[in-house]
Parts: structure tokens; sequence; C-alpha cells
């Protein structure tokens, strides 16, 4: 791995808040994602399973993760099963997690190789009554593919038919959502590597650049920061494709005059960062630009207030959809009779900012968190307001990563990157 080893006590505490929350003589199993074939002998390169990640630190393929918290072998309580490292293994791939690497990385003092996984399973599946299985349950899930896990899901069910199954997703839904303060530098040295990659770029752009050489740029500097680079596809839209919500062809010049918005972000140790910024092409917003950045900003900065525990999401966002409304109606985009005879189910802000403005993040940029609740300190959320408006030519969204906390407003995770557009122009032409 790039990243810098992490703390076990991290995993040590993981395991435990979700041991404290399983049912009596129960365990749970966590399986690594698959190695997604493209063809002949080639594949993608690897994403481990964002759980089995949470709770161990392993970040290797073909690994499994059982939690058996009342196991009556006390050697068993915790078990790690690995793929056996050897020397034509270490010569080919180099050379995977040994016993005592992995209880340096997780806390696990039991580890088994997978050859052994099925004849131990069945020792301590005599022993407990339910197992949890590890579903994908996120609210914008949309999964065509069998995984590993759902395989074993599935072997679990026909092999072991009289136990009892219950899910780990509510539970993980919960633990995830707040964050360790492990988890929060983690996410704190994603976003300071974006913050290296968009002062790079302020630098680099001028008319003519395509907006696949932007894309490089951030590249570059990611991967020269122990990251393996972009935390989800990267968004580099200029003129009117910023008008695309989820651009991502960037194979389109930057024309003088244009505005080009950014949304990217890198990851670290698995950790997201998510920011959006927009600038001019040539180093100046014109007057027009100016103006609709500083209203979004100011939506950004209002809304980013609102983020306290206790609030709920949904009620949330209509405060924000007031507050875009009110600049809309400045902007001369909307008028009086526009909100008067709104439609209650797509206000008329949704015209020009149809998504909404938070989600959680921290191992997915869409993170867990299960929205009906309220929020808590030290979650973490994306705070987001955009314009969209084809018939100008343009699309503006501006995006920090910020920290809910006990008292006070939300902390910043992105406070030292660029966001007033005089900052911005400043050093686009220093």
């Amino acid at each position: 791995m790039k990243y810098h080893a992490i703390n076990s006590d991290l995993f040590i505490q993981n395991r435990a808040n979700f041991s404290a929350q399983m049912k009596p003589n129960s365990l749970a199993v966590f399986n690594s994602n698959d190695v997604y074939p493209i063809g002949a002998d080639s594949a993608l390169p690897f994403q481990q399973d964002r759980n089995i990640f949470y709770l161990s630190g392993v970040d290797q393929e073909s690994s499994i993760l059982v939690l058996f918290p009342d196991c009556p072998n006390p050697k068993h309580r915790e078990i790690l099963f690995l793929t056996e490292t050897n020397e034509h293994i270490a010569v080919w791939e180099g050379a995977k997690l040994d016993k005592d690497a992995a209880f340096k990385t997780s806390g696990i003092k039991t580890v088994y190789w997978l050859q052994d996984f099925e004849r131990v399973f069945k020792e301590i599946m005599t022993q407990c009554e339910t197992v949890y299985i590890n579903t994908n349950e996120h609210y914008r899930a949309n999964v065509e593919t069998e995984t590993r896990e759902d395989r074993f899901n599935k072997w679990l069910r026909e092999k072991y038919p009289a136990h009892s199954v219950a899910k780990s997703n509510p539970i993980l839904q919960r633990l995830r959502s707040v964050k360790n303060q492990i988890e929060i530098d983690l996410i704190q040295q994603a976003c300071d590597i974006t913050e290296k990659g968009f002062r790079r770029i302020l630098e680099f752009v001028k008319p003519g650049v395509m907006e696949y050489n932007i894309e490089a740029e951030f590249m570059h500097e990611f991967l020269n920061n122990r990251s393996k680079g972009f935390a989800y596809t990267p968004i580099v839209a200029s003129g009117n494709n910023a008008n695309v919500l989820h651009y991502i062809e960037n194979n389109q010049e930057c024309k003088a005059g244009d505005l080009i918005l950014l949304d990217v972000g890198a990851e670290y140790a698995n950790y997201s960062s998510d920011m959006s910024r927009t600038i001019p092409v040539s180093g100046k917003f014109t007057d027009r630009q100016k103006q609709v950045y500083n209203a979004i900003n100011h939506v950004k900065n209002e809304a980013t207030k609102m983020l306290v525990p206790g609030t709920i999401w949904a009620d949330y966002h209509v405060e924000v959809g007031k507050l875009m409304t009110s600049e809309l109606l400045g902007l001369g985009l909307l008028d009086k009779a526009d909100v008067q005879n709104e439609n209650p189910d797509w206000p008329a802000y949704k015209k020009y900012f149809m998504h909404g403005t938070s989600h959680n993040m921290g191992l997915d940029t869409h993170d867990y968190g299960i929205l009906t609740e309220p929020m808590q300190a030290n979650m973490v959320f994306t705070v987001e307001p955009g314009l969209y408006i084809p018939e100008e030519g343009f699309g503006i969204r501006i995006e920090d990563d910020v920290v809910i906390q006990e008292n006070g407003e939300p902390f910043n995770l992105m406070r030292n990157i660029p966001i007033e557009a005089d900052e911005i122009e400043d050093l686009m032409n220093k």
C-alpha cells in the first residue's frame, strides 16, 4: 500500500463497537471484494470491501473476517482467514500478510489460512445461533454484479439452513457514519492532498488546455502524495459541460471566457475527500459569473452553519432550498410568480439546483449513514450547492467537507483550499 500504516487501535475499537451491538450467541462474517477481470489476464486494480477494512484494516484480496464475541473458545472470538503467502507469490506478486503482519495491522491474534476456513467455520457454527451477513443496502446502491460476499451468503444459507440470519448493515450504517479521530485525520490527509492538486492546476489552467490535461495534473499530484488516485471518477467540465451533473468524459478543450467545474477528490488509505471548485479558464470571472459564484458561496456558508447535532437531513434540505430560492430571485433567474406557483414536490429552485446539498462521507465518497436519524457530532458531510444555467453557458458548484462538532459550527476539512472568487483569480494570475 502507498499509505502509511494506520494505528490498529482504530480497528480494535471498531470491532468492539460492532460486537457490542450483536445479538447474544451470534457471529458475523465479512469477505473481501473480488478482483474483477477485464479480459485475457488483465484485471481492475483491487479495491477492498469497505466493511472488512473498517473492522480489520486488512487491505488484501481473498480475506475473511469472523467475529464471535460469545464463542466458548476465546481464541475464536476474532478470526482472520488469509491467503497463505509463499515464495512463488512473493516473487510474482509481492508477499501477502503473514500472521505477524496481520496482527500488527488489525490487532487480531488468531489468523488461519484460507484452506482451513470450512473446517474452523463448521466448528464455530455448531456453537452459535445467529449469523450476521454483510449486504450492501446503501440508498444509492445499484449493483448488478454478483460479489464475493453475495456468493458466500448464498453458500452459507444452503450449508447452514437452520441458523437464524441477521444483517450487519444497520449496525454498520450507524457506526461508520460517526468517525473516530483517527478516521478524521485520514480524511484530512485526503483533503490536504486534494488541496495540493488544486493549487497545482490553478497555475496550469489557461485557454487551450484540454480537460484531460487538468485531470492528469491532479493525478500527478495525488500519486506523488501517497494516494492511489481519485476517490471517485473525476469531473472536469468546461463551459456547458458543467450542466451535465455527472459529466466524466473530460475530453473537451477549455476555451477563453468559459468556466471549468471541477469535482475531484483524492483518496488516502481508502478514505475519500470530495471537493468541487469552479474556476475561470482565462483567470478572471466575468461580472455575471462572479455574481452567480458569490451567491452559491453564500448559500454554502449558510448551509454549513446548519450542520449541527440534531439536524434532520430532509429538513436541512428544505431550509437550503429557501436560501437558494432567495439567491435565484436576486440573480433574476426566478421571479415571485415562479415561487408562488411552484410545485411543492419540485420547488422552483430545482430548475437550477436539482441535486442534494450534503451527503455522508468517509470510506465511501457517498458514505454510510441513516439519513432519517438526527445528525451527530463527528459525522462528516459534504456541503455542495450549485447552479446550472445552460442558457448562459456555464454551471457552478462549490463543495467542502466538514465535520459536525458537539458545540459550534462544523470544522471545515477543506479550510485551506482556495474558495473565494478573488483569491482564485489572484492565484491564477500571480
